[in-house]
């Protein structure tokens, strides 16, 4: 209902035999281009601000280009990327494009290792220098570097003064560019290694080179830059020699997902793109472990080895619930499962009066679990007749058995996404008529002042979609009640991972917590949460607490769900409203292997997301706003 962006997506292929075999094979030379294309388009969901590629020629001449880039901004930047790359083909003929030799030879982006990414900005940061992947250039072959991934730092600080202190001077101070030197510097480090040990040998010119790009271990690098990194992440890196590499962070936050054959190794945000793409089945793709590295060398021999060792588990539900595509198979199950958890206190907000009551869905993410939620009343409502035969205490007439068999979970599609809606109108009033307009509903599928209608959605993030159009909509159905079901539980803390969600006022979970506060003469922990805040803002990462959970620790979920009706229920509403969220306990049965739930819970699986919440916390204390608007 409230878009969040999320950073990114990734792509890597590397070909393991020469193009010539792809063009026979397959009949064309681009098969791992048009491969990554595919990857792309199919992670689209993952980042609509920019996209980008790298390619790497592993055999080419002193004098001749061996690293490409293609990078744009926008909805439309993969389209303009390779559109970009075909740009250079204009104009060949059809047999020599068809020609791997010449190809290899004379043609951009024909090589055997590729990189993508789509970018969604959490930073607010804007512009193609911001656009993923990033390079690093040197005479040396094996210094360069091309680097993109799915990732957030939240100790950029850190990494920043110790790379400094090393004399690297990095051109902006940003996550990506401190990485891109750290590892490069690191990069630079294991070739000279290498050189003075050929040196040493008594090899001279490309003698050198050769040993260089033979003998270098991409591994040694990963282990010594990657150290410190704190954060969730996922990281592609290609180097100008033919090494190539994805590590994921030791916490698992950020996923990734690999395939290999004999002719390719494929690497991406997600499984089922991979299962599309290749047509593979889902037993065929592993899981990168978190803190393992997937490594490529030149020579095409590839490793997965443990870099960091891996900490304590926590994947993130919130790419189980929102992000991730629902087409992956164990992500569908799990959206339905959070559906079906949210049964009983459904029953509960309509008082069991099921034959009252209506079920929808917010389109579009919500379906799956609106699936799920269906499902759930109809073993319910199972349940009930078998019940309700046994009540009869004699065999069931024909007619009695055609009453109790035909109640029916009464499901209908009353909201609709109508129209996309931009902020070409700035001035507030009319942009509120106009957003309250963004769902339409489907007229006469209540019975007016007699159904209850119980529409669920994937999350409730800021409410503002809820105030603005969903409850004022749904209203005109005349319903005699409204219970919104959120397929998660109530969205609390900031996201430092990749999640653009990194202030506290954000959260109409907090607005409503902090109303309460107020409302019950409770404001002394607002200042004491500041103050525990204030006292440890000089300790260590890792000695710090998240005391910003204080603020909670007074009130029931629902106590605050009812606060919330209170903040986004539009006066003009007549329908009592309620507000259904998810257990956390409903979440870690949906999403067993996924237990990163800090969104919820405040339980950072890092010490810079300690660090980060309490700051946030910090910056919003001393920045108040109107705490009871909910804009």
């Amino acid at each position: 209902m409230e878009p969040l962006k999320h950073e990114c997506g990734v792509a890597m292929i590397r070909l393991l035999k020469p193009l010539e075999y792809y063009q026979e094979k397959y009949g064309t030379w681009m098969y791992g281009l048009n491969k990554l294309y595919l990857l792309m388009e199919k992670q689209h969901n993952r980042g609509q601000e920019g996209a980008g590629l790298a390619c790497v020629k592993l055999r080419s001449q002193p004098g001749e280009e061996y690293m490409f880039r293609e990078r744009a901004e926008g909805s439309t930047a993969i389209t303009e990327i390779f559109g970009n790359v075909q740009a250079n083909f204009r104009g060949i003929s059809k047999e020599r494009l068809a020609d791997a030799e010449y190809a290899k030879a004379e043609l951009p982006f024909a090589g055997e290792l590729y990189m993508g990414h789509l970018r969604y900005s959490t930073t607010g940061k804007k512009g193609l220098s911001y656009v993923h992947p990033f390079l690093r250039r040197n005479n040396w072959r094996a210094k360069n570097l091309s680097l993109c991934g799915n990732f957030n730092m939240t100790n950029v600080d850190k990494i920043f003064e110790e790379i400094t202190a090393t004399g690297q001077h990095p051109r902006k101070y940003a996550d990506t560019y401190i990485m891109l030197e750290q590892i490069g510097h690191r990069l630079d480090r294991e070739v000279e290694r290498v050189f003075v040990k050929a040196e040493a040998d008594g090899l001279k010119g490309m003698d050198i080179t050769h040993r260089i790009e033979k003998e270098m271990n991409i591994a040694n690098v990963l282990r010594t830059s990657t150290t410190h990194w704190d954060g969730g992440y996922v990281v592609c890196g290609l180097t100008g020699s033919g090494e190539s590499f994805a590590i994921r962070d030791p916490w698992g936050i950020r996923p990734a997902y690999y395939y290999m054959d004999d002719e390719i190794v494929v690497l991406a945000s997600e499984r089922p793109v991979i299962q599309t793409t290749f047509d593979l089945k889902v037993e065929q793709i592993q899981e990168l472990e978190p803190g393992e590295a997937l490594m490529v060398n030149k020579q095409g021999t590839v490793r997965i080895e443990q870099i960091n060792e891996q900490r304590e588990i926590k994947k993130c539900s919130f790419e189980r619930i929102y992000f991730s595509r629902g087409s992956d198979e164990d992500i569908y199950k799990e959206r339905k499962n959070l559906g079906e958890q949210l049964v009983s206190p459904i029953l509960e907000a309509i008082s069991n009066d099921v034959d009252h009551t209506v079920f929808s869905f917010i389109p579009n993410t919500a379906e799956v679990a609106f699936y799920g939620m269906i499902e759930g009343f109809n073993k319910y409502l199972n349940v009930q007749k078998g019940k309700k035969i046994a009540a009869l205490g004699h065999t069931p007439t024909q007619d009695e058995l055609e009453d109790i068999l035909s109640k029916r979970i009464r499901s209908e599609k009353v909201a609709i996404k109508d129209i996309k809606l931009r902020t070409f109108i700035a001035e507030g009033n009319s942009r509120n008529d106009l957003a309250a307009h963004v769902y339409d509903i489907t007229y006469g599928s209540l019975e007016s002042h007699k159904d209850n209608l119980v529409i669920i959605d994937d999350s409730i993030v800021r409410g503002t979609t809820l105030k603005q159009s969903i409850i004022g909509i749904l209203d005109r159905l005349e319903p005699k009640k409204i219970v919104i079901v959120s397929s998660s539980p109530q969205i609390r803390y900031p996201d430092y991972y990749g999640i653009d969600m990194a202030r506290m006022e954000e959260f109409i979970a907090f607005k409503a917590t902090v109303a309460l506060l107020h409302e019950r003469h409770m404001s002394d922990i607002i200042d004491d949460v500041y103050e525990k805040s204030i006292a440890q803002s000089e300790l260590p990462m890792e000695e710090m607490k998240n005391y910003v959970q204080e603020i909670y620790a007074p009130f029931t979920p629902q106590e605050i769900s009812d606060k919330m009706v209170d903040l986004l229920k539009p006066k003009q509403v007549k329908a009592e409203v309620q507000i259904v969220y998810q257990s956390i306990t409903g979440l870690h049965q949906a999403c067993p292997n996924h237990t990163g739930d800090w969104y919820f819970t405040g339980n950072y699986p890092t010490p810079g997301g300690v660090r980060a919440v309490n700051q946030a916390y910090i910056d919003w204390y001393e920045n108040i706003n109107d705490l009871n608007t909910v804009e």
